[in-house]
């Protein structure tokens, strides 16, 4: 019984040990197969949150948008003019895909990836069999890159190693998370490697084939899609016969993708494509080009052909002539030169030169004439004048003094305007002055305008460069002395040329119409324009016959820098203004070289070139005024002693006191310039005694008192002598107007006294305490306080 109990509880005890061990096996497999569960979901989890990390950092459209684009011009007539590169050299395109032919589409999809519009970033089949066929072949024989991922390899561009390949997928997720696969295929098409620099089907289809991708025929379009699978192996200048090839492959490829049929394909592969030759750099206008490049500098999502103002076979000429000239000109050390040329009735920019070569650089052809800021000479001249006849300061008769001139400047020399000939004409009439580019009168009427008020007159015609104030430049803002450029300049003349109309400078004619900005019309433009084209009043400085005058209205103000180192000439007829720069970049002067002998000559070209076949209309009279007969030396109406009469124009009110004008007397401001001149003859109002003046004081060195002379000397003589008294007893009779009489201390009364004029001034001499510098030392001007 013992022993059946002990039988009982040892497999009592054994059932009992084998059900806790099938326990916890039971236990013990619910926990690995609880941690096998948790790393897969775990695992799965990671790997959707892996997938979903793009959505987070999407790439949009918006922030691949191809900034460096290549910009390709032509002239108004599409006339092509060049193409200027991206900085980094490459001729790239931009087009939005519905501007790029549906056959090439359908071949650059066939060719790369037949289904790119059902998988998403990756195609999981392609590389599943891509994988297949290299365990299968021990080699790698296709890939299974998307277009997506070619793109992301395109925005990246990072060697081909295992990491670069992830970060390839990690930027494909981000793109497809952010853009649709329209946007995705726009892009791709846009940066496709074409052969060379060329990037992109447009740039491809305009380079190989003038025209726009918008136009390739399926022929054309096979061949450019086969060219991206290895730009350089598949060069079409060098690798025809091997793009053949590819083309095939690709046309099987639309085949198999049924885009065409077997016999369309066998059809284009027998079609003969011709490949235009490459035209290499700029055909015309590279300054205008390359300038016109950074103003349009913006970013675009589209590009194409920017349709310039420019006139191709006239901006041929004017290089030509450029040229020309300046071999004409290298005996007197002139080597550049620069010319704009305008439509005044549109502002558009028909013809710009910057240089004789742009492509010399051992003589800087790259500088830019036009745009390069240089001393103007005289051609702001005219806006003074224009000015001071608004202000009323002067009128079209005006007598302006051309005498010498010193004007004290605090903190510098004393200022002297002189012309280039160093001589003075003495009276002269507003219109002389302006024509013969007259240095000194120009002073004085900016001196009454203000230096100020001009400034912001010159600032509203666009001179946007003078941008110091008033005092920086003083009185010889009008002569040059700040530095503006041809641009600037060919503008103003513009709008003079249309009367005061204030015309923007239009380059391009793919943006909308020009428009002109509304501005006052002055009946004073009309006046300086009759004044600058009237080879008459120019004829002291230029002559009748010199280059300034042609066979038609025109016109026309010459400037030159001071020591010779820019010369200009800006004029214009009813149709076109040109403005012409000639000098030298590196601001050596010229020589024997100004305005009319510089720049002129080019100008004078140029506009009759421009007016060849049709002569322009004349220039419309000012409006509201009359023409009188006037004394050319007074501005007066013209009486017996008259020796010479013009016309001149009169406002209304100025008529009047035209009919009341007295006899002309000249004021003290021209006696220095008298005492230089020979007889003159003016009315008898002007006779009087020019040296020395009433109330002069002079000083007698007491050791050569018998040695200093003293000049007397008197105006307005009429040729008669010249009796001469001093403290009313006679001196001498002269047949000049002047005598010397040696000095004596006192108190002095001179009296000149010729037929029936007479004057009397009173001057005195002192015995003063200076020594002669040298014993015996006698002067003719004695010292004067």
């Amino acid at each position: 019984m013992n022993l059946l109990t002990r039988l009982l509880k040892t497999l009592t005890l054994r059932a009992l040990a084998t059900l806790r061990e099938i326990k916890s096996y039971k236990l013990l497999k619910l926990k690995r197969n609880y941690k096998l569960n948790k790393i897969i979901v775990s695992g799965i989890l990671i790997c959707l949150l892996i997938r979903l990390c793009p959505y987070f950092a999407p790439i949009h459209s918006i922030d691949i948008v191809q900034h460096q684009l290549a910009m390709e011009f032509t002239d108004r007539n599409n006339l092509p003019l060049g193409t200027v590169l991206t900085s980094d050299q490459e001729n790239t395109s931009v087009v939005k895909l519905n501007q790029v032919s549906p056959q090439f589409i359908k071949a650059i999809l066939a060719a790369e990836d037949g289904s790119f519009y059902q998988h998403g970033a990756l195609d999981l089949k392609a590389i599943f069999r891509a994988i297949k066929i290299a365990i299968d072949q021990k080699k790698i024989v296709s890939g299974a890159s998307t277009i997506t991922m070619q793109l992301a390899r395109m925005l990246d561009n990072s060697p081909r190693t295992f990491t670069a390949k992830l970060k390839e997928v990690w930027l494909s997720w981000r793109l497809a998370a952010g853009m649709s696969k329209d946007e995705i295929l726009a892009a791709y098409i846009n940066r496709l490697p074409m052969g060379g620099n060329i990037y992109g089907v447009e740039a491809a289809a305009r380079i190989y084939f003038s025209i726009p991708a918008s136009d390739l025929n399926l022929a054309q379009a096979s061949f450019l899609a086969a060219i991206p699978n290895n730009p350089t192996y598949f060069n079409p200048y060098q690798h025809q016969k091997r793009l053949q090839q590819r083309q095939k492959y690709v046309l099987n490829r639309m085949v198999q993708e049924k885009y065409i049929s077997d016999a369309e394909a066998q059809q284009i592969s027998q079609e003969k494509v011709i490949f235009q030759p490459r035209q290499q750099g700029i055909i015309a206008a590279p300054h205008f080009l390359f300038w016109l490049a950074k103003q349009n500098n913006t970013p675009n999502q589209e590009s194409s052909p920017i349709r310039t103002t420019i006139n191709r076979p006239l901006q041929q000429f004017v290089e030509a002539q450029v040229q020309q000239v300046i071999s004409s000109l290298k005996a007197n050390n002139v080597h550049d030169a620069a010319a704009v040329i305008i439509d005044n009735s549109s502002g558009e920019v028909l013809s710009y030169v910057g240089s004789p070569d742009y492509f010399n650089d051992v003589k800087s052809g790259r500088n830019d004439g036009v745009q390069a800021l240089r001393q103007p000479g005289s051609t702001l001249k005219p806006f003074v004048y224009e000015l001071a006849l608004e202000k009323g300061v002067i009128s079209p008769h005006t007598i302006l003094p051309d005498v010498p001139t010193h004007y004290a400047i605090p903190g510098a020399k004393l200022y002297s305007p002189t012309d280039y000939t160093n001589s003075f004409l003495g009276p002269v009439r507003v219109r002389v002055a302006l024509a013969n580019s007259l240095n000194v009168p120009a002073v004085k009427v900016l001196e009454k305008v203000g230096v100020a008020t001009f400034l912001n007159c010159l600032h509203e015609l666009g001179f946007a460069h003078l941008n110091q104030d008033a005092e920086y430049y003083g009185l010889g803002l009008t002569l040059g002395s700040g530095e503006v450029n041809l641009w600037e300049l060919a503008r103003a003349y513009l709008t003079m040329a249309n009367m005061g109309k204030n015309t923007p400078l239009v380059t391009t004619l793919n943006s909308s119409s020009n428009s002109v900005s509304p501005s006052s019309v002055s009946g004073n433009w009309r006046l300086i324009i009759d004044m600058l084209s009237d080879r008459y009043a120019r004829s002291t400085a230029f002559g009748v016959d010199s280059v300034l005058n042609l066979p038609f209205p025109v016109a026309v103000k010459t400037g030159t820098s001071s020591n010779y180192r820019d010369t200009w000439t800006v004029g214009f007829s009813r149709d076109y203004t040109v403005a012409t720069w000639v000098g030298n970049f590196n601001g050596e002067p010229m020589r024997q070289i100004s305005g009319v002998t510089g720049a002129a000559p080019l100008w004078n070209r140029i506009i009759l070139h421009l007016h060849e076949h049709q002569t322009p209309a004349d220039f419309p009279p000012p409006e509201g005024m009359i023409k009188l007969p006037i004394c050319a030396t007074t501005g007066l109406k013209p009486t017996p002693s008259c020796t010479s009469i013009v016309q001149e124009y009169f406002s209304v009110k100025d008529k009047i006191a035209y009919e009341k004008s007295t006899d002309f007397h000249l004021s003290p401001v021209y006696d220095q310039w008298l005492a230089k001149q020979p007889q003159l003859h003016f009315n008898s109002d002007n006779f009087r005694i020019i040296s020395p003046r009433n109330g002069d004081l002079f000083l007698l060195y007491p050791s050569g008192d018998r040695q200093q002379k003293l000049e007397f000397k008197a105006a307005g003589t009429l040729n008669q002598p010249v009796e001469w008294w001093i403290n009313d007893q006679h001196l001498s009779t002269q047949s000049t107007n002047g005598m010397f009489w040696h000095l004596r201390p006192g108190n002095w009364k001179l009296e000149a006294r010729s037929g029936k004029m007479h004057d009397q001034i009173k001057f005195q001499v002192d015995v003063g305490n200076i020594q002669p510098k040298k014993q015996g030392f006698s002067v003719a001007n004695p010292t004067k306080l």
